[in-house]
């Protein structure tokens, strides 16, 4: 079964782990993986995550006040 990830962007290092960390709580598949050089090259790091799963991770991120710059389809 062939999956489909995206992407959250962070403006810090900082707001992934702490996405990383209020992700796992809710047993989501993520990942903190280096960001794609051609979208970004402010933070060193982003949150990959099972597309299905966005709308729960824009939740998550929202309600964590967690601020990020965007999320990308890859």
């Amino acid at each position: 079964m062939d999956e489909s990830y995206s992407v959250v962007i962070f403006y810090s290092t900082s707001a992934a782990i702490r996405a990383e960390s209020l992700t796992k709580k809710e047993n989501l598949k993520i990942k903190l993986i280096p960001v794609p050089r051609h979208l970004s090259s402010d933070c060193g790091i982003c949150l990959r995550f099972n597309n299905e799963d966005r709308s729960t991770i824009e939740k998550i991120l929202q309600d964590g006040k967690v601020e990020y710059e965007n999320i990308y389809k890859i």
